[in-house]
């Protein structure tokens, strides 16, 4: 009987997230106003009352995510017992902070600058992303594998039949003709400013791994599960590696979960907003429980 803590990534965001913690907990106040010193702007006023358009803004959109689901772990006080922990694409910093390998402030700054080299490389190389549905893992990597002179690549395995892909416009839009050809329910570009977690997320990659090599990340309290390797990562030099080489890397969120559930988890607890993952647990394994924090 154990309790896995999940933490979203970009995408879970909503105007007014966060608010509650704010006006409710002493502690969460007091840790969003030190993230509004430390980003050098109020990102609670576009969290608590922006528009869509504001909160969607990848320097905005990361940290506000991050904070949601970092405080609500802190307020959680001595109710936060995980015996493991993993976040999507974004959510693994959410994680490593809420477990202790990353500060406060460290996992903040390292996010803030993350979703700057994310925006600066989509401004670089224009390109996409698309959700397909339906069809095996092996097929659409077949299929992506097989476009010339573009990349494109599987970059989410989100869930059995849901996996997304990300590349160039042009690629990814090939790739989405034969899927559909092939038999995919859908194969829908997605609103996103880039390619995240494809190769051409590499000028992002390196500057993050600049970042990354001088914060001081500690033994986490519980094994992560990090997007990349799929296993549980306690060695801080390992997680380092593989938070460096998550941009350019799919994340492999239906293995890392079947490896939770495989190494004991029957709880999986959604930490942040939203309820995607909830939902993608239990199309990964309808035998465990999943539900919000």
């Amino acid at each position: 009987m154990k309790k896995a803590y999940v933490f979203p990534g970009q995408g879970a965001q909503f105007v007014g997230m966060g608010k509650d913690l704010y006006d409710n907990s002493p502690l969460a106040k007091e840790l969003f106003e030190q993230a509004n010193d430390i980003l050098g702007f109020r990102i609670t006023d576009t969290m608590f009352a922006g528009t869509d358009e504001e909160l969607k803004q990848t320097k905005v959109t990361q940290p506000a995510v991050f904070l949601h689901s970092v405080i609500l772990a802190k307020t959680l006080g001595a109710d936060f017992q995980p015996d493991m922990v993993a976040g999507h694409s974004l959510g693994e910093f959410s994680a490593l902070t809420a477990a202790g390998a990353l500060s406060f402030k460290d996992g903040l700054t390292l996010v803030s600058k993350r979703a700057l080299a994310m925006q600066k490389a989509c401004e670089a190389a224009p390109s996409t992303m698309a959700a397909v549905l339906n069809l095996p893992d092996e097929k659409v990597e077949e299929i992506c594998a097989a476009i010339a002179g573009e990349t494109v690549v599987a970059a989410n395995y989100n869930c059995p039949g849901q996996l997304v892909i990300s590349g160039t416009i042009a690629g990814v839009e090939k790739a989405c003709e034969l899927l559909l050809a092939a038999g995919a329910k859908r194969a829908l570009r997605l609103p996103v400013g880039g390619a995240f977690h494809s190769p051409l997320m590499k000028p992002a990659e390196v500057e993050l791994a600049a970042a990354i090599a001088e914060t001081p990340i500690n033994t986490p309290i519980c094994p992560v599960y990090q997007n990349v390797s799929t296993t549980a990562e306690t060695n801080p030099e390992t997680i380092k590696k593989n938070l460096i080489a998550q941009l350019t890397a799919p994340v492999k969120w239906t293995q890392s979960v079947q490896n939770m559930i495989a190494d004991g988890a029957t709880t999986f607890i959604e930490v942040g907003p939203g309820k995607v993952l909830q939902g993608l647990v239990g199309k990964i394994n309808k035998e465990v429980t999943a539900q919000s924090a």
